[in-house]
């Protein structure tokens, strides 16, 4: 009798990912779900902060510079750590590392919302994005692990659309939360949704089947180090670089500190017997372009988002209400395209959906230098819609060729070196985009503050002559870019004793 007890305790014992999940046919379907919640919860507090910090403003009586940190805070952490975690993922395997992500993120969610100094909030800011960014650097690893080739552009681009949909939705539900809840609502919102993904996460994930066990006691810390500061002084010098000046001592310090600290890493990677970055990836062509033009879409993408309410606002005089409203037809063609793109992908192959969407996008972008002050309404909404068409038609497939690429033990490393990418070109993006419009101005003695409708309309006019020419150098590399040979992954649906 006793025998028979230990048995059924044995049994009774919880097994994970549960077989519930794992048994079913569309098992690989769950696994993108669970990973989607992640995706727009890392996306969405990247976005929900902008309509938050003229609150924080008032409620720490500090001024826009310094609430700025709030925001770069979380952006700095997660750029310069995405490759990192990466690399760890594929020595402590994606499924570990992406649940403990969820707990630092809910942790630093909830510290962020009681935080009762500015200080302290960015400090928990910074542990926020720590595990965002353990979400964000497995996410798309994950998926390419998990879902059988034939569909694997088809997934990649339903978390594309959580990417997208949690960057769009960010701005409408911080304002929703702050008007009913007061800021710190924001914050606190996560941790119920992030309890949940997870729960999600324990129960569905796969269990890796591929660990490069062999870089587990030889870990390149120096590396990260060398790179997480390169990639700092980069954003920190793109980021202040309108304020303080692109010529001033500062400025130049950074990007100095940017080259020597790469140059650094470099030759730490060359010498390092388990590289924090294998430099041999490089040698992938689809991996090298797909990172390179997915940057510069990105780059494209955020150049117009950020700028373009300013031309709502400056030039057509919309409420900031209505100019946030008026910029969601981009990241809503990108979210309703992305699904279809991924299963054009894994029928045609990437090279046709990657040109044809960078094509729409750039034109978007092309369309966008002729409004002024006359132009109707319906035509800006359109351009905007169909950059973000592109950008769904071909961020999939691009993203799709970069992990069909990869070598199984290293999905972790480029799953990272991806979302960097993505990171890098949204940052680069904005200053481009704010450095030219303010460049054109002062060119006719004005400042964006104080510039009358013509020098404005000149400073959007060459702001986007220049994102469009980020977007035909992607075209133009696209289009001599082959088709993938995808790396064939056995499916990593196996069940393991937690």
């Amino acid at each position: 009798m006793g025998e028979a007890m230990t048995d059924n305790s044995t049994e009774a014992t919880p097994r994970f990912p549960l077989k519930f999940f794992t048994s079913r046919p569309n098992y690989h379907w769950y696994v993108v779900a669970t990973v989607c919640i992640g995706a727009f919860m890392a996306a969405l507090d990247g976005s929900i902060i902008t309509v938050a910090l003229p609150t924080i403003d008032r409620e720490f009586n500090v001024n826009v510079s310094e609430s700025a940190w709030v925001a770069l805070a979380y952006l700095l952490t997660l750029t310069a750590l995405l490759a990192m975690f990466g690399r760890i993922a594929d020595i402590v395997g994606r499924r570990p590392l992406y649940t403990i992500g969820f707990s630092i993120f809910i942790i630093g969610s909830a510290l962020c919302g009681a935080s009762p100094t500015l200080s302290l909030l960015i400090g928990f800011r910074v542990l926020q994005g720590i595990g965002a960014t353990m979400l964000q650097a497995n996410s798309v690893a994950i998926v390419t692990a998990a879902v059988p080739q034939k569909v694997r552009g088809k997934a990649i681009g339903i978390q594309g659309s959580a990417l997208a949909v949690g960057l769009s939705l960010g701005p409408a539900i911080g304002g929703l939360l702050i008007g009913f809840f007061g800021w710190r609502s924001i914050f606190y919102v996560n941790v119920p949704v992030g309890i949940i993904g997870t729960a999600l996460a324990a129960m569905i994930l796969p269990i890796d089947l591929h660990k490069d066990a062999s870089a587990k006691s030889n870990f390149d810390f120096l590396g990260a180090f060398l790179l997480a500061v390169s990639l700092i002084a980069f954003l920190l010098g793109l980021n202040q670089g309108n304020d303080d000046g692109w010529g001033s001592p500062i400025i130049i310090g950074y990007f100095v500190a940017t080259v020597l600290f790469a140059v650094l890493f470099y030759f730490q990677e060359k010498r390092h017997t388990s590289p924090l970055i294998d430099l041999g990836l490089f040698k992938i062509e689809q991996l090298t372009w797909g990172n390179i033009t997915g940057s510069l879409s990105y780059g494209v993408m955020y150049g117009v988002l950020y700028i373009v309410p300013y031309f709502f606002e400056d030039v057509l005089h919309k409420p900031s209400s209505a100019s946030g409203l008026l910029t969601t037809p981009l990241p809503i063609g990108m979210m309703l395209l992305a699904p279809v793109a991924g299963k054009i992908a894994d029928k045609f192959g990437s090279k046709l959906p990657t040109v044809t969407g960078m094509g729409i996008a750039t034109l978007g972008t092309i369309a966008l230098i002729f409004v002024d002050d006359k132009t109707n309404l319906l035509f800006i909404i359109i351009a905007l819609f169909f950059v973000g068409v592109g950008m769904g038609v071909f961020t999939p497939p691009n993203n799709s060729s970069v992990m069909g690429s990869t070598p199984p033990n290293r999905l972790g490393v480029s799953s990272g070196m991806l979302n960097m990418s993505r990171s890098l070109g949204q940052s680069v993006g904005i200053a481009y985009a704010f450095a030219i419009f303010q460049g054109v101005i002062l060119i006719y003695h004005f400042t964006p503050k104080n510039a009358p409708v013509g020098p404005l309309i000149a400073g959007f006019k060459w702001t986007f002559i220049g994102v469009a020419i980020f977007g035909a150098v992607a075209l133009f590399i696209s289009l001599f870019r082959g088709n993938v040979e995808k790396v064939a992954l056995p499916e990593e649906a196996h069940i393991i004793e937690l």
